[in-house]
């Protein structure tokens, strides 16, 4: 899977001004559709009160964190699965990301143009959801004809393969053609590798954003709740942004002064920190600190991943030497405050090849090369 978020949403929901705001590199924004072509990726630091915790205790020379890729995709139209409004081309960026996060309209605002002249979410939604699942369908029926053909005329492995390949098909395309995604049907381990290679969209992991106006965010509205009961029925995740007021914030450059501004509105995190916090979570990624008087670092490992892949991410030859590494908790030096009273309380470990890297880790790895 890719490792990188996918922004859509129908033209004008607000995905540029979400996308500037979180990279802080500004997306072209304008009120007509298609403003976007071709796709933005911004680079979005992750934020994370474990890693300035850590740059306090350690005093580095820099902290560097962790950070997930975010593509600012054009918007989409009825009609897209078809070709409609550069769909072809578009769909085939959503194709390449990892996460879809699509953004949904959840304000009144008469100065900015909706394609259908009305603001519904739940019709917004539907509008999205069916031409990906419709672009699924053309991919599916692609690939029913190569499982047919490898079927009549192949061996019996290839055979074997086919109808393993037909058998997956058959569950997915009811579904399909319903307009709810692939992700929703239960396959076996093998009738998923089967059907890698249709790198089906709607089989993608997806979050909701509302894009809300101030009052929105401070009161909630109606068109929230109706994105927040479509995405409990498909089991997705819901975040609610104003993305006006996060563009606000990222210009505030003193980290004091934005904290005082969420806090004056009763907030605890902006809301692209929740939504950079959920994509990065979706995409499996978890994270593990190196600590010390030159640096304090987040890195990006896989859920599951050993203690050699995680040496391995800081290099090659920390993975290929691989003999041990010290690990320790966060929430240890969090508690004891230097790594010598974790020593003392027996929280500081030894752990091999076989250690599964757990997030929130902080390690110091040993080689030999």
């Amino acid at each position: 899977m890719s490792l990188n978020c996918g922004i859509v949403g129908l033209p004008n929901v607000g995905k540029s001004t979400i996308f500037s705001a979180l990279s802080s590199a500004p997306a072209e924004a304008a009120n007509y559709p298609f403003c976007t072509i071709n796709p933005n990726v911004g680079i979005v630091n992750v934020p994370d009160p474990r890693l300035t915790k850590l740059a306090e205790l350690f005093k580095p020379q820099r902290t560097i964190p962790a950070a997930v890729e975010f593509v600012d995709i054009a918007g989409l139209v009825k009609g897209a699965s078809k070709g409609e409004g550069l769909g072809n081309q578009f769909l085939s960026h959503i194709r390449e990301v990892g996460v879809i996060a699509q953004v949904v309209r959840c304000f009144d605002d008469p100065d900015i143009i909706h394609v259908a002249n009305k603001v519904d979410p739940h019709a917004d939604m539907e509008i999205i959801n069916i031409e990906l699942a419709l672009a699924d369908l053309d991919t599916l029926g692609k690939r029913r004809e190569r499982a047919e053909r490898s079927r009549k005329v192949q061996g019996k492995g290839e055979q074997k393969i086919a109808e393993t390949v037909l058998s997956a098909l058959d569950k997915i395309e009811p579904v399909l053609e319903q307009g709810k995604p692939a992700r929703s049907v239960l396959l076996s381990d093998e009738e998923q590798a089967a059907v890698y290679d249709c790198h089906f969209i709607t089989a993608k992991p997806q979050l909701y954003v509302c894009n809300v106006d101030e009052e929105g965010m401070r009161k909630g509205n109606g068109y929230i709740e109706a994105v927040m009961q479509r995405a409990a029925t498909e089991g997705s995740e819901a975040v609610t942004i104003c993305g006006k007021f996060e563009a606000e914030l990222g210009s505030i450059e003193d980290e004091l002064e934005k904290q005082a501004f969420l806090e004056e509105l009763g907030l605890k995190e902006s809301g692209l920190g929740v939504l950079v916090h959920a994509a990065y979570r979706l995409l499996g990624l978890r994270t593990f600190f190196t600590a010390g008087a030159d640096e304090c670092r987040a890195w990006t490992i896989h859920a599951g991943d050993t203690a050699p892949k995680a040496a391995g991410v800081i290099h090659s030859d920390f993975e290929r030497g691989f003999i041990k590494a010290e690990v320790y908790a966060y929430d240890a030096i969090v508690r004891y405050g230097t790594e010598a009273k974790i020593r003392e309380a027996g929280k500081y470990r030894i752990e091999g090849r076989e250690y599964i890297v757990q997030d929130g880790d902080v390690m110091f790895f040993k080689f030999n090369v």
